[in-house]
């Protein structure tokens, strides 16, 4: 206490000038309206700046769960879309085909090698099995070959064994999609004949002969096309809407009535021998 009072004589000059500037710019600003307004506005700046950088701060944080809550919406979404009666390009014109989609993320990607495999963060405790199809917001992503109980391991579209079905929007010319591994952003569509009119920048989708994927999922646009004579098909590059590179969420596509249509064709086969 003693050394407050010695602080306070020592320096009541300085203390008393610093009171009497306070005061002078409270009775300033109270009688001006000019510098009370520029008072207010420059609080307001210093306060809004603080809160802007509070919110900006809080949302970062947030983004996890924002991310989230967008994912699970896309995928009601796309179940819907798939099994709706509707034709757009990313709907299923046939509704006798029950569709599941199953959100996930990418923990695992190659691109360049022969075969490559991606890894997701969901697995058997999801009901993921073998010969799923997988998706992205922009198109096909590759065929669930293994999984585990809580991952599995799709093989990516660009793997030398990838085998698709796929066709040219709009038509009911199909072929094989492909991957001669010479790019990671180009595939190549196969068995498609001569006599089909193609142009440079038409869209690849999926077809409808595959229990795997709903017709009509994006796959790319025609980037190129030569005519293989001794066979009359075209050999067609696709450039691929996905950025093969770039891959983090996920949609898995469940065909609920798979097993029923391939117990179905598995019996006409054994039929079809005797």
């Amino acid at each position: 206490m003693h050394q407050i009072i010695n602080f306070l004589i020592r320096y009541k000059t300085f203390l008393l000038y610093i009171l009497l500037m306070i005061i002078s710019l409270a009775l300033t600003i109270q009688s001006h309206s000019y510098h009370q307004s520029k008072f207010f506005n420059s609080s307001n700046w210093v306060t809004g700046g603080i809160y802007q950088t509070t919110y900006n701060i809080t949302s970062y944080f947030d983004l996890k769960t924002e991310n989230k809550k967008l994912l699970e919406d896309n995928t009601k979404l796309r179940q819907y879309l798939y099994n709706s009666k509707r034709t757009e390009s990313i709907a299923l014109d046939t509704t006798t085909i029950g569709y599941t989609v199953i959100s996930g993320q990418v923990i695992k990607n190659s691109y360049s090698n022969q075969h490559n495999y991606i890894t997701i963060n969901k697995g058997k405790k999801d009901s993921l099995k073998q010969d799923m199809g997988v998706i992205t917001d922009k198109g096909i992503l590759g065929i669930i070959e293994n999984t585990s109980s809580n991952y599995a391991s799709i093989q990516s579209i660009l793997n030398l064994h990838s085998n698709i079905n796929a066709k040219i929007k709009n038509t009911d010319h199909f072929g094989s999609l492909i991957w001669d591994t010479k790019e990671y952003n180009t595939v190549q569509l196969i068995d498609i004949p001569r006599l089909v009119p193609l142009t440079i920048g038409d869209t690849i989708v999926t077809g409808a002969m595959s229990s795997i994927f709903p017709e009509n999922i994006p796959i790319g646009t025609i980037k190129k096309f030569n005519l293989d004579t001794s066979k009359s098909f075209f050999n067609i590059d696709v450039a691929l809407f996905n950025d093969m590179t770039n891959i983090k969420n996920i949609y898995v596509i469940v065909n609920r009535n798979r097993t029923e249509i391939l117990e179905l064709e598995k019996e006409t086969v054994a039929n079809d021998q005797h």
